[in-house]
């Protein structure tokens, strides 16, 4: 049975949350072990008592709720922390004014911490730092006056909460972006086994019946010029053209925004390759170099566009059944695109006639445009064995110059 890869849904943050867990379970049993040793002092144990026997049940009967963010809703995370700010001005009915004044801990003690910190995993630094605010607001009411020992413990909590909040939110974008890679990487490979299947079966298929079609004829033929147009779309299909294919994406949650934008022309060299590959068909063949054929953005569209004139040419005087060969040469100095049919050729001073008619195809659509950017266009054509264009383009032409 064939192995398909896929993408496995990662969770950087789960430790944290593990560690929330166990933190809520020693800080409860911590608080409970203050009030033991401090029992004697308390002006209303039973107030105390009653307190940290719902502080047990509470942290334990929601430990499944720490278990990661979905289990962790926004009316638990109320709940939680009325439980810690409840102990908190409980603390004055219960313990002596004098243990309070003297720096006393609440009743909750550092439990109180593990409130905030289910804010910061859940909704990063913006709910901890509200969280956070309300312990401070807790705690000054407590105590009465804003006392030195409580003011640092206070500080201390926000700015740990904060932090914390911070690095799980840039973790859970970097764990966002991660998994969209691999994602990406995986399509890619199963894409190039495809491409590899459907090279070696229906294109081998596909080029088979047009050339057996073409010698035997008739309706087979017509049948073989089809299987032919269809083989040259798939091949473009499966390599994907030579544009690299990005995914739009708007959601700055998941960890960057993609977003298709029209490039300037003046944003670095293009690779022509991708302008004229489009023009290949059944009847029309390009032939390349292996690498990029690199030209300024205006001048590699513009040479583009003069091919495209040249074929509109071919199509037009010499049929649409006639055959059209592009050559890519990519040379030191300059790049040069051959553009040769198999039509009956031009007449010679047809060309001459027709621009004083008029008709400038030539002249502006193919010469004009090379001109315009220091290159060339040489049109040679003999009656009854088809017509070569040749176009040059420097590779040094300068960006803006049109």
């Amino acid at each position: 049975m064939p192995r398909r890869e896929r993408v496995m849904r990662m969770s950087v943050e789960l430790p944290l949350w593990r560690a929330l867990a166990g933190y809520r379970v020693l800080t409860m049993l911590y608080a409970i072990g203050l009030c033991a040793t401090a029992y004697s002092h308390f002006v209303r144990p039973w107030i105390a008592v009653a307190y940290y026997a719902v502080l047990f049940v509470w942290t334990l009967a929601t430990l499944p709720r720490v278990r990661n963010a979905a289990s962790c809703t926004r009316r638990f995370l109320a709940a939680d922390l009325t439980v810690a700010l409840t102990g908190i001005l409980l603390t004055p009915l219960a313990d002596n004014h004098e243990r309070i004044a003297g720096g006393g801990p609440t009743l909750p003690s550092i439990w109180t911490a593990g409130s905030v910190l289910a804010f910061a995993l859940k909704g990063g630094w913006r709910w901890a730092a509200a969280a956070s605010t309300a312990v401070a607001a807790v705690n000054l009411v407590e105590r009465g006056r804003p006392a030195r020992d409580t003011v640092h413990n206070v500080i201390l909590v926000w700015v740990a909460s904060i932090a914390i909040g911070y690095v799980v939110e840039v973790a859970r974008a970097s764990e966002r972006t991660l998994a969209r890679a691999l994602e990406i990487e995986a399509a890619t490979r199963e894409r190039e086994r495809l491409a590899r299947d459907i090279h070696d079966s229906v294109l081998q298929v596909l080029a088979m019946v047009q050339r057996r079609g073409a010698v035997i004829g008739g309706e087979a033929a017509e049948l073989g010029r089809l299987a032919g147009e269809q083989e040259v779309a798939l091949r473009t299909l499966v390599s994907g053209g030579l544009l690299p294919v990005s995914r739009v994406s708007e959601d700055a949650a998941a960890g960057a925004v993609v977003r298709a934008v029209e490039e300037p022309d003046d944003d670095g060299p293009m690779d022509l390759r991708a302008l004229l590959a489009p023009y290949a068909g059944a009847r029309v063949s390009l032939a390349e170099p292996g690498g990029p054929v690199e030209l300024p953005r205006p001048a590699a569209r513009e040479l583009a566009a003069a091919v495209g004139a040249a074929l509109d040419n071919v199509r037009r005087h010499a049929g649409e059944r006639a055959r059209a060969w592009i050559l890519v040469e990519d040379e030191p100095d300059e790049v040069v695109v051959t553009v040769r049919d198999d039509g009956p050729g031009i007449p010679e001073g047809r060309l001459a006639q027709a621009e004083g008619e008029g008709r400038l195809g030539v002249a502006q659509s193919i010469r004009g445009r090379l001109r315009d950017l220091g290159g060339s266009a040489e049109l040679v054509s003999v009656p009854g064995q088809g017509t070569e264009v040749e176009l040059k383009v420097p590779k040094n032409v300068k960006a803006g110059r049109r």
